[in-house]
């Protein structure tokens, strides 16, 4: 199985699962009339309309490039995360506003015991399904199913707190209980969708991904050819899980173009063992003689016949010198 049909089977299994968990919350909300089991109950309408998004997103994302879309429609997974941070915003304050209204229109609440079982339940399922999506996620490098799975992790967390003061509900009766839990896992599950929004729209506006940075450059250090002299102006653009980096790799100024055709194409295989066929790479060469400080001190070629100074030490690939431009690195 392919990594895009594999990661909308986890999405599809997610869903069909989130809807038998959110039947089940439901029903405890009828049966209790506790706005905190309303307050899971609403987030897990969240987590169903989210997975179809999500499961549609990952569809689309599979599809091949095409005139219309040369570098592929892998940003979609990035809107698709957009608009589940904004339902989950959109799920606290409607939270927030039950637990407000039960706080001066307050309800009797009935079979607690048996909603305490089934939103634990619930929560434990969501755990399970989270671990699981965050995981695929990041093996295929997939924001969707990532933005997904930390979504049900962390209604797993805020439901270990509603189970404990439904608990303190059910043996205490004080009923102010119910709307407090409502107003503080509503005010928890805002953060969550903003700090989800964050990251997608960094990610729509082609932020810099330092994390991603760094990997890049762990990778070609350990890869790294004598005749790389350097690598700067590194730029990468993420669509889905394909990576489009482009970069400057100065080598030896009295090379060929054969010479530096098969440099780049060691360059290209060494990000290709780590990241397959996900990174397309594009690659500027600079002749090592184009900079006013002369960089001999830092090449590590044994035989170079036009060496002005003895090597010093290899300079390391490091975020700092890996996405410096031209001017920075001639200062």
């Amino acid at each position: 199985m392919d990594e895009e049909r594999l990661k909308q089977k986890v999405q599809a299994w997610i869903v069909s699962i989130s809807c038998i968990i959110l039947l089940g919350k439901l029903a405890a909300y009828f049966l209790t009339h506790s706005v905190g089991v309303l307050t899971d109950a609403l987030e897990s309408i969240v987590n169903v309309v989210a997975g179809f998004i999500s499961l549609y997103s990952l569809h689309w994302a599979a599809q091949p490039k095409d005139e219309g879309h040369p570098f592929g429609h892998g940003k979609v997974e990035l809107i698709s995360a957009s608009i589940e941070g904004i339902l989950i915003s959109v799920a606290g304050g409607m939270i927030i506003y039950e637990g407000i209204k039960r706080l001066f229109l307050p309800v009797e609440i009935q079979k607690l015991d048996i909603g305490i079982y089934i939103v634990a339940v619930s929560g434990l399922i969501n755990y399970l399904m989270g671990w699981y999506s965050v995981r695929i996620g990041k093996r295929y490098n997939s924001m969707a199913l990532v933005a997904g799975g930390k979504h049900l992790q962390s209604d797993t967390y805020s439901t270990i707190g509603l189970v404990a003061g439904l608990l303190v509900l059910y043996f205490t009766g004080i009923a102010w209980i119910d709307s407090a839990l409502a107003l503080l896992f509503g005010a928890v599950i805002i953060i969550t969708g903003i700090s989800i929004l964050r990251k997608t729209v960094a990610n729509l506006l082609d932020g810099a991904d330092e994390k991603l940075l760094n990997e890049l450059a762990d990778t070609l250090n350990e890869k790294r050819q004598p005749e790389w002299v350097d690598i700067h102006n590194a730029k990468v653009i993420k669509y889905g899980n394909c990576l489009y980096l482009d970069c400057d790799l100065t080598i030896p100024w009295y090379y060929n173009i054969e010479q530096g055709h098969k440099l780049g194409s060691v360059l290209k295989e060494s990000l290709q063992e780590k990241y397959a066929d996900r990174v397309q790479l594009t690659i500027h060469f600079d002749p090592c003689n184009i900079f006013d400080r002369v960089k001999c001190g830092q090449c590590a070629m044994a035989n170079c016949p036009y060496r002005k100074t003895e090597f010093k030490e290899l300079e390391k690939i490091s975020l700092a010198n890996f996405t410096q431009n031209e001017n920075e690195n001639d200062k």
